[in-house]
């Protein structure tokens, strides 16, 4: 096996195991507050693990999108191979706080949602970006990058949105200290201005080229 390859996997593998210790915490936490009842979780343990699981989410998400600048800031196009991953872990550790919200939160009166949807401007968004994110997910296998062609990278664009709306859910989720949500705020901006400026150069040179012709 080439060395490179032997790498990547190692690599993969530190990264999986990355993405899921923070899901082994949380699951080690709520079994010992279930088994003796200690305050592991804090005075308030649902909305904890609601936060934590949203929080990873958000994360990994803003993970996901710092891949492509990166890739072109080091020169290392290997990284592109990891954006993928880190993506599904995203939108793993969203599920499970939509699931955690479905049967902590309403406790299987599942109808209500729709009405919590309507009723509060952060779960609207919330819910908003778990939808955007759910056809990227679903489309995110190689076969599916065949099948949609071009359509595929325009279509993974929906991810900006759901990065922004992720970070309006988290914002409008606090209700004094902003100083967390501003900062994956400010994060976001980063990266999604970084992406408008190099698209700008490239419209710019492309213009340029054509002028010249």
């Amino acid at each position: 096996m080439p060395r490179t390859s032997t790498r990547i996997i190692v690599a993969k593998t530190l990264l999986h195991a990355a993405a899921l210790t923070p899901m082994a915490i949380l699951a080690t936490q709520v079994w010992e507050v279930y088994r003796t009842g200690n305050d592991a979780l804090g005075a308030d343990p649902v909305a904890e693990i609601e936060h934590r699981l949203g929080l990873w989410a958000l994360r990994l998400l803003m993970a996901t999108l710092a891949i492509t600048p990166l890739r072109q800031l080091t020169g290392q196009p290997v990284l592109i191979r990891f954006r993928r991953m880190l993506g599904l872990y995203a939108f793993f550790y969203a599920c499970v706080h939509f699931s955690a919200y479905l049967v902590l939160d309403l406790r299987g009166y599942w109808t209500q949602i729709f009405e919590e949807i309507a009723k509060r401007p952060y779960i609207t968004v919330g819910f908003s970006a778990w939808l955007l994110l759910l056809p990227l997910a679903i489309t995110s296998t190689t076969g599916w990058i065949r099948r949609l062609g071009r359509n595929w990278t325009r279509l993974h664009k929906l991810v900006y949105a759901a990065g922004v709306l992720a970070v309006l859910h988290f914002w409008w989720l606090v209700k004094s200290d902003i100083r967390e949500p501003a900062l994956y705020a400010t994060i976001l901006a980063l990266l999604l201005g970084w992406r408008a400026w190099k698209w700008a150069v490239r419209t710019r040179s492309t213009s340029q080229r054509a002028a010249t012709r």
